[in-house]
């Protein structure tokens, strides 16, 4: 089937309520953007448990920029989830939160062999993380 015809039965479905098969890709192949985080201060090789960011003005504009970049397109503008990716304005503040958002930046997520989200540790690495952590401080909602 052409990407045209997959568009076509992927909206018609949509339309329809139903869902749509595995074949059909919901964002293609999407590649990581990169991020400078050049302006930052550098966290070394191993991996911090808790942001050591949280604040940082300059943090927050690199990961305002990051998260744009690589994760609004399943998580949503401004961190407004569609529904189908989690809402990461209601994630937990604090160290636990932090532990579980670096658990699922670094590593990903994926069930019986789906990609639910991809590992973004070792692409974008932990500065790029942390700086994206930051920003979602900043639109935490209880």
């Amino acid at each position: 089937m052409s990407n045209f015809g997959r568009a076509i039965l992927a909206g018609a479905a949509l339309v329809a309520g139903i869902s749509v098969t595995s074949s059909l890709m919901a964002h293609g192949n999407v590649t990581p953007q990169a991020v400078d985080t050049s302006a930052l201060p550098k966290l070394g090789a191993d991996w911090l448990p808790k942001n050591p960011y949280t604040g940082n003005a300059k943090a927050i504009e690199v990961g305002a920029s990051a998260y744009n970049q690589n994760c609004a397109r399943c998580h949503g503008l401004e961190a407004i989830s569609g529904g189908i990716a989690p809402d990461l304005r209601y994630l937990e503040l604090g160290e636990s939160g932090d532990e579980w958002f670096m658990e699922r930046f670094r590593k990903g997520a994926s069930h019986d062999g789906k990609v639910y989200m991809p590992a973004f540790g070792d692409v974008l690495g932990q500065e790029a993380g942390w700086a994206i952590r930051s920003w979602l401080e900043t639109k935490h909602e209880e």
